[in-house]
Order: structure tokens, then C-alpha cells, then sequence
């Protein structure tokens, strides 16, 4: 059963800036999907979309079985959505907003203060329940955020970018909680991320987004496992005068090659074996080189593979802290 699915979903702005472009997506009940891509690729307006809070040029989308547009209010009721920004009140108590957001949907009485005290169990803010929400600390507000978006019990959670600007050590315990809510709760989870290593890690299957279309889809492994050999990165010491990939076309074995500044990306069937054919082919051109590395397949080279650029050129925000 499929709990999300759009087609062709297109959406340009003022000024022209397209943020959509044709993209098209399906994700199976009770799965964790995420969709990867750089800061400006489209990722956050298929949410607002699909969660009906913006509205496409052309294309459908259904989300748990209904049209975001002819059923906009079924939709709402049927999903949770964490954004980007904080949706809690901060002088109000964690409780105090669990509260709140369960009134919203009509929850009251004895099922409330159920529901409400299974959420910060749940979360871990059980013992911090009666604080005001401004004194929490970054992953304890996101925590809570993640608490409101589940008070109603939806069949779909949305994740909008959920870890960004948590330190490693919160990022690192929000993704056990969504990883607990996905097994027992059974619920299909959304995300949009811009860490390769978060959509690696909680995803059963992802789709990467660029400029507004997808260009790759399928589990990180199956997605991996189609990048055949190693990923050869040497840096060499200074920019080149020319193309130093010139210099290694001719080597057998060594393919997709791509300069980034001094950074010579390549794949190679075998990558130890490579490397000094590719070393002495770059000196005999007069390139010094800093260091050579090689590495089994990553998403980032996915992401290359697709896209003709790495991730990080991309995506140039600091990894820990990019907002």
C-alpha cells in the first residue's frame, strides 16, 4: 500500500526561482523514506505540498489514500508534521503544550492526560514536564516537537530538516526516537534531510532531490551497490593550470572522473591497485599530490553519479551546523 505518492509535481515561484520540476515520488505504508538533497532543492516545498500547506502548479498528490486538494482537511487529519522551525510555545510548559495541541484535535478528559503522559514518556521529557518549553535545550525542544506532531496518532509523520542545528550528540538520540517510532508504531515517516549520514542511517528507502526533480531513488544500499569498485579522491597540492582528469583517461579501470578545485574524484574497479597508476599518470603531468585516499561506495558518490558534482559543492553549509 502506498501511503504517499505524487506525480509530476511542479511549482515555480515569484521571480521565476522553480522550485518543483516535474517531481514524482511513492512511498509504501509503514516505511521510513527520506528525501535527500541540498539546501534549495526542493525538498521542503514537496512537504508544504503534500502536507497542504502550499499547492502545486500541476501534478496530484495523495497522501494516506487522499488528494491533498479535494481532501485538504482529510489530509490534515490524517498526518503529523514537524517543520523546520520550533511549532512549540515556549512559555508554556512541555505538558502545558501537549495539552494544547491535543485540544486542538478534540482530544479531552481522561484520553488526554493518557496520551499526553505516554508522549513525554515516550520522548524522555517526562521528568522536565512541568518546565517552561524556552528552558529546554535544543533536542529536548525538537523531542517535543515530535510529541505534538504524534498527540492525534497520525497514519503519516512528516520531518522537515528535523535535526538541523542540533549538536551530534541530540542529533544522534533524535534519530534513535524516530527509529523507536517507526518500529512501534508502525506509521510512515517522511523526512527531508541535507546529512547524507542521517538518510543513510534511518532510511529503508530514499529519493534524491535535485533542483526540483529526482534523480535518483531506491534503498542506500541498492543505491550504493550500483556504484560498482571503489571511489578514488586525490587532492592535489595546488589548483591545476589545465584538466588533470586529461591525464587519467586513458588508465584502465578508472572512470567517471570529475575535478573539484584540487579535488580529483574517480572510480576505479580496484582501488588500491589504482592508485599508483593514477598517482605516477598525475606526476608525470608535473601535479604534486597532497594525499590519496580511497573508500568503499558512499552516497555522496550517489549523489555524484547523478548530479556531476559532490555533495559538499552542493551543499557548501557546515555539516554540524547548517541551518
Amino acid at each position: 500500500m502506498k501511503a504517499i505518492q505524487a506525480s509530476d509535481l511542479k511549482k515555480t515561484y515569484k521571480r521565476g526561482v522553480r522550485a518543483l520540476d516535474g517531481l514524482s515520488l511513492e512511498v509504501e505504508a509503514g516505511t521510513i523514506f527520506a528525501l535527500l538533497g541540498p539546501n534549495g532543492a526542493g525538498k521542503s516545498t514537496t512537504v508544504k505540498i503534500l502536507t497542504t500547506l502550499s499547492r502545486a502548479d500541476s501534478g496530484e498528490a495523495r497522501v494516506a489514500g487522499l488528494d491533498v486538494v479535494a481532501d485538504a482537511e482529510a489530509v490534515r487529519r490524517s498526518i503529523g508534521v514537524v517543520g523546520q522551525r520550533p511549532g512549540l510555545d515556549g512559555e508554556a510548559t512541555g505538558r502545558e503544550n501537549l495539552q494544547m495541541q491535543a485540544e486542538i484535535y478534540g482530544i479531552g478528559g481522561a484520553a488526554q492526560r493518557t496520551r499526553v503522559q505516554e508522549l513525554l514518556e515516550r520522548v524522555g521529557l517526562a521528568p522536565a514536564a512541568d518546565r517552561l518549553a524556552k528552558t529546554y535545550s535544543g533536542g529536548m525542544q525538537r523531542r517535543l516537537d515530535v510529541a505534538l506532531g504524534l498527540v492525534h496518532r497520525p497514519k503519516v509523520l512528516f520531518l522537515d530538516e528535523p535535526t538541523t542545528g542540533l549538536d551530534p550528540e541530540a542529533r544522534v538520540e533524535l534519530w534513535q526516537e524516530i527509529e523507536r517510532l517507526a518500529r512501534d508504531e508502525e506509521m510512515t515517516i517522511l523526512l527531508t534531510t541535507h546529512y547524507l549520514e542521517e538518510a543513510d542511517r534511518l532510511s529503508s528507502q530514499l529519493a534524491i532531490v535535485d533542483e526540483g526533480r529526482v534523480v535518483a531513488e531506491g534503498s542506500p544500499d541498492d543505491l550504493k551497490r550500483d556504484l560498482h569498485g571503489d571511489a578514488v579522491v586525490i587532492e592535489l597540492a595546488e589548483s591545476p593550470n589545465g584538466d588533470a582528469t586529461a591525464a587519467l583517461d586513458q588508465l584502465p579501470g578508472v572512470s567517471e572522473l570529475t575535478l573539484e578545485g584540487r579535488v580529483l574524484r574517480a572510480r576505479a574497479a580496484n582501488g588500491a591497485a589504482a592508485i599508483p597508476a593514477v598517482i605516477t599518470a598525475l606526476e608525470g603531468r608535473g601535479l604534486s599530490i597532497a594525499s590519496a585516499t580511497i573508500a568503499r561506495p558512499s552516497l555522496d558518490d550517489v549523489y555524484l553519479r547523478h548530479t556531476g558534482r559532490s555533495f559538499q559543492e552542493a551543499d557548501p553549509y557546515p555539516k554540524e551546523i547548517a541551518a
